[in-house]
């Protein structure tokens, strides 16, 4: 954890207390296997998804580097066997390989598969979309997203790499496109466009590892669900900074309407198991 990642921890940790949790708890149970529909496509999703990327840079992330190819794939086979369907990789990652080897377990049409482009013109997304197909082992591919945007004037600087992906949907190759965002200004943006179908959005009670404050961070999620995109939360537990703060956490994400779902990266079989059951108390009332 460097020093940047304390100092929002100390700093946001006080909002725990003051975060009424019980009262945004439903009076129906939430699961991780519940299937929402996510964004205009509608794209039928488990609450859960698989992570894949824990301090995921340079084609590797936590996960691959304990697990393996067996390990990881072996994951997200546990995950399918529980409901959760819905597996977020990304090239950035290296996991493209690790979803292939599970996608021998799993019928295709049974999982949705999200993965990331850092393409920015049209050329580089074709030559991505191409190897994508075949490092993973299919045909299409249901969420493709533009990887961590920074600046609010991404939507010009990739405009070729969009314009490729909205064809790419148009010929059933993608299913439904967005984007990830890691600033406010990005954020901003990817909700005033009209490409941008699904947003990934950081988002935990204590503003870790966040674009920033969930206060500052809330008004544009709620832009962007009137507009109809949908939204999926990530950095749930801070990058794992909050861990031990697991089940006020869940509680949050579950007690917003505008996050659909949420990726967590899991390193074990137990540790997603937990998340599982934790998911389904945090988001009961009582």
């Amino acid at each position: 954890m460097n020093r940047r990642t304390v100092l929002q921890t100390g700093a946001g940790l006080a909002v725990f207390g003051s975060f009424p949790h019980s009262l945004f708890a439903s009076a129906v149970e939430k699961r991780a296997s519940d299937v929402v529909e996510l964004g205009p496509k509608k794209i039928r999703v488990s609450r859960l998804a698989a992570g894949s990327g824990t301090n995921g840079v340079g084609g590797a992330s936590n996960q691959t580097r304990k697990l393996g190819l067996g390990g990881l794939s072996d994951l997200f086979r546990a995950a399918y066997d529980q409901g959760v369907f819905f597996w977020d990789s990304a090239d950035q990652y290296g996991t493209h390989p690790h979803v292939k080897e599970a996608l021998k377990r799993v019928p295709r049409e049974k999982a949705v598969i999200l993965t990331k482009t850092h393409a920015s013109t049209e050329k580089e997304m074709r030559a991505d979309i191409d190897r994508f197909r075949r490092e993973l082992g299919t045909d299409y591919i249901d969420i493709l997203l533009l990887h961590c945007m920074m600046d609010g004037g991404w939507p010009q600087r990739k405009r070729g790499a969009m314009e490729a992906i909205s064809e790419l949907q148009s010929k059933g190759i993608v299913r439904t496109k967005g984007v990830s965002c890691h600033t406010m200004a990005a954020l901003r943006a990817a909700a005033a466009s009209p490409w941008v179908e699904v947003d990934l959005a950081r988002f935990n009670p204590a503003g870790v590892q966040m674009d920033a404050s969930p206060a500052e961070v809330l008004p544009v999620l709620k832009q962007m669900k009137a507009a109809g995109k949908g939204i999926i939360g990530m950095k749930i537990y801070g990058a794992g900074a909050l861990r031990r703060r697991a089940d006020e956490c869940l509680r949050h994400a579950l007690a917003h309407d505008v996050i659909d779902c949420f990726t967590i990266g899991h390193e074990s079989i137990g540790e997603l198991n937990d998340t599982i059951r934790r998911i389904a108390a945090a988001g009961r009332r009582g």
